[in-house]
């Protein structure tokens, strides 16, 4: 385990730091040696650096250090994430073949709510008028059928200097086979228009499926200039900070890349905080051997809920973001990025609770944020949120909330609670609160049932790993709802996905289309793909692990010939013969069974899509020691804490976890502070402190 900070200065020649920025709060873990300091700050939005700089100097305070120590520092930030769904990324064109500009507004070609007359489209990125067509065409084996024409493009030019263009999406047909043309055209444009970013699809999404492919590159270059200007900014700041070591940019997959990959390719960034908290999960998952876990992260803007089997978290190929429906897939825009598979939705600290014409509590998807932030901040904000009701509700220290940094007034809570629940519902403000956090506790508890309905995976028999701010808050509730029986609070909960920044690996995936019919296996041909793949991979993680050892996976995407769809196949990484054509079909057929509990006879494979990933890998810790209980907790006094059940208030124990060394043993009902977070232990359930310092909550009535 890694205690917080002690007051002796570090010996550690290597001294790391890991910040991420969420929509409400900037959280550090820093790691000297075998000390943690942790911090956290409201975000900044308009100037996301300056929250990063205030953190990571207070982190760098308290243990002692200056920005000169540090060694590495890794990042996520959400930035590319809000400017997706906010719509304020940068003014973009899309260069595309002639005839074919208006695929990226077609999308499927289907209606993604059947019963729904007045179903609203998530709109292009890039409006009509800035999609211009180029005169080029590509089969679907690479081969030119039209050849560019460069003139086209040159005349192009005024136009896009008109339309005052500040990023630009090349998206050919098949250009994942032959990026010849798109990399013409940027050259051109390169020399025409400097400083202008470009994106190629054939760099971005080098793969099949012409609609996925061109709203995955018009997203990163839509997001590019404000992610490359914030990098930017981020690393002068952090040079006048005396700062010198590597910044690593956490991308969605949970792998790390260097500062330069992150320029180019953010959209890759998109899910980078919440794949922190997955790694951090998988961490504490193995530390206390639980082999299947639901990763509950629920911070100031946000819940995500990811599942998690043998320490690994599910993989995605694809994510879809600013959703026009809640919960709808096909409302919003689809990326095809590698990503941790995680439901993710708008109950977070600050989610606004109202209530509507049917005298029903809402809450979410829409956030007070930072500034104003709710109500009890005292910073403006007027409306309820989850944060005002838990202060309500008496389960938050006004005094001591974000480690003392923001001093709570409940006195804005309660009189938002009363103006936009309790009066509209003739309801006292507590009584408010109260179904205010019952409504967002059950959104979240359906968000994971259907999380796991769509996965084929029981919820029941998992253990539930709570971090975040607010998660601890409102772990036992949700796990009563979803009939699990043990909880796990991380140490360092309020700041869980900072430091599962400091647990990722460095590794990049590359992917390629390139089909192949099983019937003429050519061992050759995927002997090269893989060799291409790994290069380009094992160049950009070298840059930032030029000697560790480095781990490889190597996935093919296969179907029947005929179907519309693939599954992911995992591949042994070698150098192939034609023997492996029968071990490639055997996998196949175990992963179909496993997915569709059947196989098809005497139907031929094809491969369509094949991905590599390489890099540095980490030993997962061994289980913690089952130990029976030592010793019965002394509280440190008492809170006033309101029960929803009972509709009472009753005195509750109060513990400050810094306090309660391992073996340690709570009975609940309790209050378990600490400087970050508050873990509320109903009556249901008690508590135990394990050999890693983490919280080990158990239902009474299971054991």
């Amino acid at each position: 385990m890694l205690p917080d900070a002690a007051k002796a200065p570090s010996t550690s020649p290597r001294v790391r730091a890991a910040i991420d920025i969420g929509g409400t709060f900037t959280d550090v873990a820093l790691e000297a040696g075998d000390r943690r300091v942790t911090a956290k700050v409201l975000t900044t939005p308009a100037r996301p650096e300056q929250g990063f700089i205030e953190a990571l100097g207070l982190a760098l305070a308290e243990a002692g250090l200056s920005a000169a120590d540090l060694g590495l520092i890794i990042h996520g930030t959400t930035l590319a994430t809000n400017a997706l769904i906010e719509r304020k990324g940068a003014r973009v064109a899309l260069l595309c073949t002639e005839g074919f500009r208006d695929s990226i507004e077609m999308a499927y070609e289907h209606r993604f709510e059947q019963s729904d007359l007045f179903m609203v489209r998530p709109p292009p990125l890039v409006p009509r008028r800035r999609r211009y067509g180029i005169p080029e065409r590509l089969s679907a084996q690479g081969s030119v059928l039209l050849p560019l024409e460069e003139s086209a493009v040159e005349a192009l030019v005024p136009a896009l200097a008109a339309e005052r263009i500040e990023a630009v999406a090349i998206g050919f047909l098949h250009s994942y086979v032959n990026p010849d043309h798109e990399r013409r055209v940027r050259d051109i444009l390169a020399r025409r228009l400097p400083g202008i970013p470009i994106s190629l699809s054939s760099d971005v999404s080098p793969e099949i499926r012409e609609y996925d492919r061109l709203s995955t590159t018009v997203a990163n270059a839509y997001v590019q200039p404000l992610v490359g200007g914030y990098l930017k900014r981020l690393q002068e700041e952090l040079a006048r900070m005396g700062a010198s070591c590597p910044l690593l940019l956490m991308m969605s997959s949970g792998a790390m890349v260097t500062l330069e990959t992150a320029c180019s390719f953010p959209v890759r960034l998109l899910e980078s905080g919440p794949a922190g908290g997955a790694i951090l999960a998988k961490q504490v998952a193995a530390e206390c051997g639980r082999s299947k876990v639901v990763s509950f992260d629920m911070g100031g803007t946000t819940a995500k809920i990811c599942l998690i089997d043998d320490y690994a978290p599910q993989i995605s190929r694809s994510l879809e973001v600013a959703r026009q429906y809640r919960f709808l897939r096909g409302s919003g825009l689809p990326l095809r990025i590698p990503v941790i598979d995680m439901v993710e939705i708008g109950a977070g600290g600050g989610s606004i609770a109202s209530v509507d014409a049917l005298g029903r509590i809402n809450v979410g998807p829409e956030s007070a944020g930072s500034a104003p932030g709710p109500a009890c901040y005292g910073r403006g904000g007027d409306h309820p949120t989850v944060t005002d009701a838990d202060l309500a509700m008496g389960r938050l220290s006004p005094e001591r909330f974000a480690g003392g940094r923001l001093r709570l007034v409940p006195e804005r809570a309660l009189a938002a609670l009363e103006a936009e629940v309790g009066r509209k519902l003739d309801l006292d403000p507590v009584q408010g609160a109260a179904g205010v956090s019952e409504i967002v506790d059950e959104n979240m508890a359906n968000a994971a049932r259907v999380h796991g309905i769509e996965s084929g995976k029981e919820l029941a028999p998992r253990t539930l790993i709570a971090f975040g701010g607010a998660a601890p808050l409102h772990a036992c509730r949700l796990a009563t709802k979803l009939r699990i029986d043990d909880i796990v609070v991380p140490v360092g909960a309020g700041v869980g996905s900072a430091i599962g920044f400091l647990r990722a690996n460095i590794a990049y995936e590359v992917v390629r289309s390139r089909y192949l019919d099983m019937r003429q296996f050519d061992p050759d041909t995927v002997n090269g793909i893989f060799a291409e793949m790994r290069a380009e991979a094992e160049a950009v993680v070298r840059m930032g692990a030029p000697d560790e050892p480095l781990a490889e996976s190597r996935t093919a995407f296969m179907r029947y010939r005929g179907q519309g769809h693939e599954i992911a196949v995992p591949l042994p990484c070698r150098r192939y013969s034609a023997d492996d054509a029968r071990e490639f079909e055997a996998v196949f057929a175990r992963e179909y069974r496993t997915l569709y509990g059947r196989t098809i006879p005497r139907l031929s494979l094809e491969v369509m899509t094949w991905t590599l990933a390489i890099g540095t890998s980490q030993s997962m810790p061994a289980p913690a020691t089952v130990s029976e209980r030592r010793s019965v907790a002394v509280p440190s006094g008492r809170r006033r804490v309101f029960d929803a059940d009972r509709g009472a208030w009753e005195e509750l124990r109060l513990y400050w976890r810094q306090d309660l060394p391992a073996g340690s043993f709570v009975a609940g009902p309790a209050v378990i502070a600490e400087d970050q977070t508050s873990t509320l232990v109903t009556a249901a359930f008690d508590a135990f402190v394990n050999e890693f310092g983490h919280l080990v909550l158990s239902r009474k009535s299971a054991r």
